[in-house]
């Protein structure tokens, strides 16, 4: 564990820019002391949020560029336009130069993406990163992976995405061997896509030390906590996240609806308050924010683009659990160890094909 933790910020990320990231800063500053801040963007932004909260200006620095990705930029446009001189690529930088452990950002996904895996590379045994990101359930929280970084797998990329999603939640669960589910559309060995019954089968034959596999689970699964970690690859799984968070925030509108209806309404309210607030508490988007880049060779989080301050606080205390902890070197040591998963893996597809 280093003795002092340095997160790299793009000040200039997100809807907010410095105003919602400098005050979330702070926040997580109250919560884990031991921590540095870089922070990159425009210095005649930042400075004036800075001077309100004094500890963290004692804990920061700021690396000045006045480029900032736009939230309509394209990858592509990204990597030309902002390469080597954006905020964003600038955080990404200081990861890779080691001058940060890791780098948070509520910019632009794609390009965030892009930038990471261009600067970054992927880790050996990984042919693409993912998203991952932590879902409020029934019996705590679960880890769901890919939630939209690339579309499609093979067997391979979902074994590759359950050891990684399985070092993550030993890590935020403490958990020494989480359970994992492959997303699917039954629970029934003949049910599924090719690759998802392959990965399926060689996850149930290798029995890996780092994880407990307990099958398939469907959509709905999610929800109750029926695991640890869910991997699905990234279509199915933005498809997943999107559709609960739309969900969620059409139950809220429709209680808020129901509990305006009538004087009766409003004072079964007034009696269930308590209740009612540990239930927002519980789903707020806010304590969920944070989706981690798996799969790369240095850590990068991703926060809501419309977070708020505290919200963009809970981003930057996932970047500091994984540095913290040092997630990049146990999945390493958990992908690459002599006669690792992967190798296992690899043996066992070309048993199973």
């Amino acid at each position: 564990m280093p003795s002092k933790v340095r997160i790299a910020l793009d000040a200039m990320g997100g809807d907010g820019g410095a105003a919602v990231v400098i005050p979330g800063a702070a926040i997580s500053l109250g919560r884990h002391r031991d921590t540095e801040f870089l922070l990159v963007g425009d210095r005649a932004r930042i400075e004036p949020e800075l001077d309100r909260h004094p500890q963290l200006k004692a804990a920061s620095n700021i690396i000045h560029t006045d480029v900032a990705v736009s939230g309509s930029d394209k990858p592509s446009q990204a990597l030309r336009r902002g390469r080597k001189t954006s905020s964003m690529w600038l955080a990404i930088d200081a990861v890779k130069k080691g001058e940060a452990d890791v780098a948070v950002s509520a910019g632009n996904t794609g390009a965030l993406m892009a930038m990471s895996r261009f600067h970054l590379r992927t880790l050996k045994g990984i042919d693409r990163p993912a998203i991952t990101g932590i879902w409020p359930t029934r019996r705590g929280e679960s880890a769901v992976l890919d939630l939209g970084a690339t579309i499609g797998g093979d067997a391979h990329h979902l074994v590759a995405l359950a050891l990684m999603g399985a070092a993550m939640a030993s890590v935020l669960f403490d958990k020494k061997r989480p359970t994992v589910g492959l997303l699917n559309i039954g629970t029934e060995e003949i049910k599924g896509h090719e690759e998802i019954r392959e990965a399926g089968e060689i996850l149930r034959a290798r029995n890996l030390p780092e994880l407990d596999y307990i099958g398939f689970v469907e959509g709905d699964g999610i929800g109750k906590g029926l695991a640890d970690v869910i991997v699905t690859e990234g279509f199915s799984g933005n498809i997943a996240l999107k559709a609960a968070e739309g969900t969620a925030r059409q139950m809220a509108e429709l209680l808020r609806d129901e509990m305006k209806r009538s004087w009766l309404s409003k004072l079964g309210y007034l009696f269930a308050r308590s209740a009612f607030q540990a239930l927002r508490d519980k789903m707020d988007p806010n304590k969920s924010n944070g989706g981690v880049f798996l799969g790369l060779n240095g850590l990068v989080v991703k926060s809501h683009g419309g977070t708020s301050a505290e919200g963009f606080a809970y981003a930057i205390d996932v970047g500091y659990e994984m540095a913290h902890y040092d997630l990049l070197n146990k999945i390493n040591q958990m992908l690459n160890r002599e006669g690792g998963a992967l190798n296992s893996v690899q043996a066992a597809q070309e048993a199973v094909s």
